[in-house]
């Protein structure tokens, strides 16, 4: 079983299985977990369960498995815990917080946790369902009665379940573009009510900004930020002292993982790197493998640690459980599962297994497993664009802890998977420009304001030496040259947290209509002059 390959900041959906994803614009995905797959079926040699013998083989491959991985993919800084029997058996750091300066990377770290915040997260609700304030089955219209989405009975009906187990009918991603636009979350979250929508628990589509909204519901009910509320219910009782879900208390943090990304055949550090603040519930949380070792003893004990029940049993075990199929079975492939917040499937040896990964472009790449029935779990946190490094880690050792040794090559099959998440996006990525291309006409015929419902208005202007264009587009209204490709058509390279490195968006103008490949994923790139 292969679960959890992130999904990336993409303009395409990216299928929930590990398949060739499809590569047309119509959708997009941001950095996230939600790659869920599945292998054919491979047994290992002996009886598939965790010996003391050797659990503690795995453990000491570690570290060479880990220094391993980084010589290959250049990674700067790795850090691992080993949760069983309820107790953390191994916490170490690899390598450094940040090329170019000596401080080591150490158990106590604080790293960015992308999409592992869901699960997390899901925690959060999980504590304030068990003490009566919310259910998982509360309609969010009662908590947050501001929400809207376009469909009238969707909005009616639409509980805090809906939106963790990714079944509320939103487009996938739906919002993310807002966020990298640099709009705040409260408008975001009311756009939403302009994106189509699919039939209410008709199926699977990982939404960041959905999750969003039903966490500050929850909040609400409680009576707090959900930032405060994720402290008191859930930091604060299991000592997760360098664990927050605010941004500011990252970059605060005297030893922080500084994200890093590719450039040429080397990485450089991320900065000022990615601020999700916007979604915190979905992709904000920080910590170190020490404080989240101590949260995955207590997913392992029920809610329980440290002699004190933190979560009640009864409202974390719908989370852990099957909600929604997130990918089909066929001939090689088992369905694979979301619940609240959690992947949830089977490994090859048929043990259940609770996953989760996440993902910035901007520097982060984390992951989680857990296997209930053999009381054992391991988190995997890293402060490079995501390479798949921290899952495949996680395979390699579960696979070792039950049989002795791993049983794929997971490492090259997670690179394979991620090579081409991380592809560049656009039609015309790799193509050479027309030989003799049309002539585009006078620049000036182009310019104005252009008008969008979804996105705002888009401005497009002469560029600073008067002789080319440039469009401005959103509150941060960051300046992007236009080259001419060809008439009317222009492209403009696009980058950041939402598309990959190298990606190219069309523009083509049409009298006063202008259509923006990379904002037309769910038919909203069209802009009107006037």
């Amino acid at each position: 079983m292969l679960p959890n390959v992130p999904r990336l900041s993409r303009w395409r959906n990216r299928c929930p299985t590990f398949m060739t994803p499809t590569r047309t614009l119509s959708r997009r995905h941001v950095l996230s977990a939600g790659l869920t797959a599945a292998l054919p079926a491979c047994g290992g040699d002996g009886p598939a369960r965790v010996t003391p013998e050797r659990l503690a083989q795995a453990i000491a491959r570690l570290p060479g498995w880990v220094r391993a991985q980084m010589a290959r993919t250049g990674l700067p800084g790795v850090a691992v815990a080993v949760v069983s029997g309820g107790a953390t058996v191994y916490a170490q750091g690899f390598g450094v917080r940040e090329l170019g300066r000596p401080e080591p990377v150490d158990a106590d770290t604080v790293f960015q946790l992308a999409s592992v915040s869901k699960s997390v997260g899901a925690t959060v609700v999980a504590s304030q369902v068990g003490r009566g304030r919310v259910g998982w089955d509360s309609r969010l219209r009662d908590l947050l009665p501001w929400f809207a989405l376009q469909d009238a009975t969707t909005t009616r009906e639409l509980t805090v379940g809906d939106l963790y187990a990714h079944r509320s009918g939103l487009p996938e991603h739906g919002g993310d573009v807002l966020e990298d636009l640099g709009f705040e979350q409260r408008t975001v979250l009311e756009r939403l009510r302009l994106l189509p929508l699919e039939p209410l628990r008709g199926g699977y589509a990982y939404t960041n900004f959905g999750l969003t909204a039903a966490a500050l519901g929850v909040a609400g009910a409680a009576g707090q930020d959900w930032s405060a509320l994720s402290e008191d219910a859930l930091y604060r009782p299991l000592g997760m002292q360098r664990t927050s879900s605010r941004h500011a208390d990252f970059v605060g943090r005297d030893n922080r993982a500084v994200g890093h990304v590719k450039s040429g055949a080397g990485w450089v550090p991320s900065l000022p790197g990615r601020q999700p603040d916007a979604q915190t519930p979905a992709g904000g949380v920080s910590s170190s493998v020490r404080d989240m070792a101590r949260w995955l003893s207590m997913v392992l004990g029920q809610g329980r640690f440290d002699g004190h029940q933190v979560v009640a049993a009864e409202a974390l075990r719908p989370a852990l459980s099957p909600q929604i199929e997130s990918s089909p079975a066929n001939g090689q492939q088992a369905a694979g599962y979301y619940g609240y917040g959690f992947n949830v499937g089977r490994n090859a040896d048929g043990q259940r297994v609770l996953s989760h990964s996440g993902a910035f472009l901007l520097g982060a790449g984390t992951s989680f497993f857990i296997l209930p029935e053999s009381d054992l779990a391991i988190v995997v946190l890293t402060n490079g664009l995501p390479l798949g490094v921290a899952e495949a880690l996680c395979q390699m050792f579960l696979d070792s802890a039950l049989h002795g040794e791993p049983q794929r090559d997971w490492p090259t099959l997670y690179a394979g998977a991620f090579a081409g998440l991380l592809a560049p996006m656009g039609a015309l990525v790799g193509q050479p420009p027309p030989a003799s291309p049309s002539p585009s006409g006078p620049l000036t015929q182009y310019l104005g304001v252009y008008r969008n419902d979804y996105y705002g208005p888009l401005e497009v202007a002469l560029g600073a030496d008067g002789q080319s264009l440039q469009y401005l587009l959103g509150p941060n209204r960051q300046p992007r040259p236009l080259r001419h490709w060809d008439g009317a058509l222009f492209v403009s390279p696009v980058g950041g947290e939402s598309q990959p490195p190298g990606s190219l968006s069309q523009l083509r103008f049409e009298g006063d209509r202008l259509t923006v490949e990379w904002l037309d994923g769910e038919g909203l790139g069209g802009f009107v002059r006037g």
